[in-house]
């Protein structure tokens, strides 16, 4: 049925993730082909308000058409009872794990339902929503509000903040205070995060107050990385790698010698896969040797015949 958006109560706006793109998307849709899946809201047709349970993006991409009306399913039956069949229905949009938190907790502080009938009713087992409320309970409310408004991502609040929180509540939170000033992208917590895991003590302290200028250095130095290869070419690397391959060969050939044959299988195909590779490898080696050699060779010519030349010029100049 066709509904005015003013009789839609937004109980549950706070326990979305605002995702801009995502509503700009919708908008195109429906101003192309109109609202193709109906809103849903709980309780009376008739009354002068319903609760919307799902579908906040399509209300606000339907605003941001300047849309005074929504397509809606109306469903008769309490709140409690449509968040769990919201939950356990496939066809909807797919939740992130903190919005089905967030839903979660509301139907178990709520509506009071105990977690072994809340998985009941959402269709999952007693695990997967223990699981969720802990997640919930790992992250500072600060850090829920900063994921509403889309400044972080779900993904880094349940990889990045949840471990870190884990570890060091005090640095997750001056982590995420440090985004005020300075947001990071997704990418660039995740790099921070791979980094922070195999730092000091003391350069921890640094990356927490300073995750910003962390990443700008680090992106400087990946930069200084490229020029560098793109001034030198392909040689370093070749070089380099042939070094490795040479210290590596050298250490296999030992361990090697130690062994006694017959050889355990593994061993075996391991042997038989490396002589299959060697002969290119030996190839390629020996083809840049040989035009090595041939180039040293004509270097060697040209320079002796220059001198020859010049040593009959000598000798024409003496005899005039």
């Amino acid at each position: 049925m066709e509904l005015d958006l003013h009789r839609l109560e937004l109980r549950f706006a706070a326990m979305r993730i605002n995702d801009a793109p995502a509503v700009q998307r919708l908008a195109n849709s429906i101003q192309e082909c109109g609202q193709l899946v109906e809103c849903v809201a709980a309780g009376d047709p008739e009354a002068a308000s319903l609760v919307l349970i799902d579908g906040y993006r399509r209300v606000a991409a339907l605003r941001r058409l300047g849309r005074d009306t929504a397509q809606v399913q109306c469903w008769s039956c309490p709140v409690g009872q449509a968040l769990t069949q919201v939950l356990a229905r496939s066809g909807s949009r797919q939740f992130t794990p903190i919005e089905e938190a967030l839903l979660l907790r509301e139907l178990i502080d709520a509506h009071g339902l105990k977690l072994r009938d809340a998985a009941r009713q959402c269709a999952r087992d007693v695990s997967w929503v223990q699981r969720r409320l802990v997640l919930l309970g790992e992250l500072p409310e600060a850090l829920l509000a900063a994921v509403r408004s889309a400044q972080v991502s779900s993904w880094a609040a349940t990889r990045v903040f949840a471990p870190l929180a884990r570890a060091n509540r005090d640095h997750a939170n001056r982590l995420l205070a440090s985004l005020e000033a300075h947001m990071l992208s997704t990418r660039e917590l995740r790099t921070w995060f791979d980094h922070y895991q195999g730092a000091q003590r003391e350069q921890r302290e640094r990356m927490v107050e300073h995750p910003h200028l962390f990443i700008h250095t680090l992106n400087q130095r990946e930069l200084d990385r490229d020029a560098q290869q793109l001034r030198e070419g392909p040689e370093r690397d070749v070089v380099g790698d042939l070094g490795h391959l040479r210290a590596l060969l050298e250490r296999v050939h030992r361990r090697l010698e130690r062994l006694s044959t017959p050889v355990a299988t593994p061993i075996a195909r391991a042997c038989g896969r490396v002589r299959a590779a060697l002969p290119g490898v030996a190839g390629e080696v020996g083809r840049l040797c040989d035009d090595a050699d041939r180039d040293a060779q004509r270097r060697a010519h040209a320079a002796a015949a220059g001198h020859g030349t010049a040593r009959d010029s000598q000798a024409a100049g003496a005899v005039a």
